[in-house]
């Protein structure tokens, strides 16, 4: 675990085997543990394991927080649920219908992963309604010992929302994928990509005024003007060569800016290449469609 400061640490998944792709916040107070996206199945027992040694079970949990309902980041909880049904779960009023019918959800990721889901994710069990604590933005949420502010933040999925707490975003991917010594890349799978929202919610993370960015892949980040700054830049570049080229050369493209990164292999397990061009593609022809 890397403390971020009393009560707060951000744990590294290990997801398949490989450090530096996804972490899962986990906030203690005397009340109990939350965890800011416990990431996906394939990952409890390293999830387990983590909190065991530091001495928490998941017994301990009360909240489950999710930044939104991607596979990656929210796809433990019903497992998690499950196993105690105590655990409260705050999720953005467009993402908990498929939380607790997670039908359509898990169809669109099959059309996205195909073969490859069961490998990827594991299980994707449903969250019993009334463990579903429902959020529009806005509010203010008592868990781990803190009290945390909610902000919606569409853009990257329309279920997406930011946790604030001690100076520290939990922006999920809203504030993008920045790897180590890397750059800070947009992932843009479908269905929900939005660039004007997604450039709005970068601006009210920025004006929140956050002394450090938790980004779910991966890490903590202080430089938060210049990390944002680079997000805008890349978000606005790939979404323009999406509209100039097909698949295979967007592709070619993304893993060429990645080619030689030290973080090379984490970056393509984070934010698969094959699946950015669907999601700035499907933008795209909705604008399109609208007049835009």
């Amino acid at each position: 675990m890397i403390s971020l400061a009393a009560g707060i640490d951000y744990l590294d998944l290990n997801f398949l085997g490989f450090p530096n792709i996804i972490a899962t916040a986990v906030m203690q107070g005397p009340d109990g543990v939350a965890l800011i996206d416990p990431g996906p199945a394939t990952s409890l027992e390293t999830l387990r394991s983590a909190l065991t040694r530091g001495g928490i079970s998941i017994a301990d949990v009360r909240q489950i927080l999710l930044t939104h309902i991607h596979l990656d980041h929210a796809g433990a909880t019903g497992t998690l649920v499950k196993g105690n049904p105590s655990i409260e779960v705050f999720v953005h009023e467009r993402g908990a219908p498929h939380l607790a019918d997670p039908a359509k959800l898990l169809s669109s990721a099959a059309r996205l992963y195909g073969q490859d889901m069961d490998r990827l994710w594991g299980e994707f069990l449903a969250v019993p309604s009334d463990r579903l604590r429902v959020l529009a933005g806005g509010e203010t949420v008592a868990a781990g010992g803190r009290s945390l502010q909610v902000a919606y933040t569409p853009g990257h999925a329309s279920h997406h929302v930011t946790y604030f707490r001690d100076g520290v975003a939990y922006v999920g991917d809203v504030a993008g994928v920045r790897i180590g010594g890397g750059p800070t890349l947009p992932p843009t799978p479908p269905p929900d990509i939005d660039i004007e929202a997604w450039h709005a919610s970068i601006d009210l993370v920025e004006r929140a005024g956050p002394r450090a960015l938790a980004v779910t892949h991966f890490g903590t980040h202080t430089d938060v003007a210049a990390h944002l700054a680079t997000l805008r830049e890349n978000l606005d570049a790939w979404a323009q060569r999406a509209r100039a080229e097909d698949p295979d050369a967007f592709e070619a493209h993304v893993r060429a800016d990645l080619h030689g990164v030290a973080e090379e292999r984490a970056y393509l397990e984070a934010m698969p290449p094959e699946t950015l061009y669907a999601g700035l593609a499907r933008y795209w022809r909705n604008r399109n469609n609208v007049g835009g």
